[in-house]
C-alpha cells in the first residue's frame, strides 16, 4: 500500500487582518491490486473462441490428420466423423429432428453447434479442463496425460483472452 500526503494551502479572510494561511492535511491511500486479486470470470464462449485458435488458428476449413484417410479432422473444431455420429446419436436420444452431415464441419456455426451439444450432453457439470481434455483425448482423454499439454495450450489461450 503507498499512503500520499495532500497538503492544501487555503487562505482564510476574517475581517481585515490576514492570518497565516490555514493548512489542511489529507492522507489518501491507495491500493495496488495484484491480477489474482481480481476475479475472472471464463465463459464458455471464450472456451469455444480457446479451442478454435488451438485446433485450427480459426481457420474454417482446415483439415487435420490427412493420414487417417475417412476420419479426417475437419473445420474451426477439427471434427471427425466420429463426432458427427455421436451427435446425431445425442440429438436422436434427445427426440430431436435435427442431424449434422460431414459436410456441416466446415461452418463455424455449426461445429460450434456440434460441440455445444456434445458438451451439454456429456459435460453439464463439467470444469472446462476436463471439457478441454476429452475434446481433444476423447471420452476419457481428461485422464490421458497427453491431453495435459493440450489443456495448457487451452489455459495460455484463456488468459490471451481475458487480458484483451
Amino acid at each position: 500500500m503507498k499512503k500520499v500526503m495532500i497538503l492544501l494551502t487555503v487562505p482564510v479572510f476574517i475581517g481585515s487582518t490576514n492570518p497565516a494561511p490555514l493548512e489542511i492535511c489529507y492522507e489518501e491511500t491507495i491500493t495496488e491490486l495484484e491480477p489474482k486479486d481480481i476475479p475472472v470470470v471464463i465463459s464458455e464462449r471464450d472456451l469455444v473462441s480457446a479451442l478454435i485458435h488451438i485446433e485450427s488458428r480459426g481457420n474454417d476449413s482446415a483439415i487435420g490428420d490427412r493420414h487417417i484417410v475417412g476420419g479426417e479432422a475437419v473445420g474451426a473444431l477439427q471434427i471427425r466423423p466420429i463426432m458427427v455420429r455421436e451427435v446425431n446419436r445425442i440429438l436422436k436420444i434427445q427426440k430431436s429432428e435435427k442431424r449434422f452431415k460431414l459436410s456441416d464441419r466446415f461452418d463455424r456455426n455449426k461445429t460450434i453447434e456440434m460441440f455445444m451439444v456434445w458438451k451439454n450432453f456429456h459435460h453439464k457439470q463439467s470444469d472446462f479442463e476436463t471439457i478441454a481434455r476429452n475434446w481433444n483425448g476423447g471420452p476419457k482423454g481428461y485422464k490421458n496425460p497427453r491431453t495435459e499439454k493440450y489443456w495448457n495450450k487451452v489455459q495460455k489461450e484463456l488468459d490471451g483472452i481475458t487480458l484483451r
